[in-house]
């Protein structure tokens, strides 16, 4: 019986840590349908997507760039002629990003 419970436990413990583990983002780089990477317009509300920025175990790692944001974590940042839309959070993000100098993405 003891073998039993522990074993149950073990299988409950597993599948949390790997619901806390899996990444909101899918591993060709979409967010609910939007491709992350392109455009980006920072805004104060109804934003696209909520980010928070963090400093270790990142969701996606982006790199500012000033043209051509072809591959996932390259981000342009402009005023208008957006892709999509982030608001930055304190708490409650949809993703988690680092910004980076080098090797943007997943």
């Amino acid at each position: 019986m003891k073998n039993l419970l522990a074993c149950v436990l073990a299988l409950i413990i597993c599948a949390a840590a790997n619901s806390a583990l899996a990444s909101p983002i899918s591993v060709d780089g979409y967010f609910k349908g939007i491709k992350l990477c392109g455009k980006v317009r920072v805004v104060n509300a109804f934003a696209d997507i909520k980010v928070q920025v963090v400093d270790a175990f990142p969701d996606l790692k982006v790199l500012r760039v000033s043209s051509f944001p072809d591959k996932i974590g390259e981000w342009e940042f402009v005023r208008h002629g957006e892709d999509f839309t982030i608001q930055f959070v304190d708490a409650f993000p949809d993703i988690k990003i680092k910004f980076v100098d080098a090797f943007p993405g997943l």
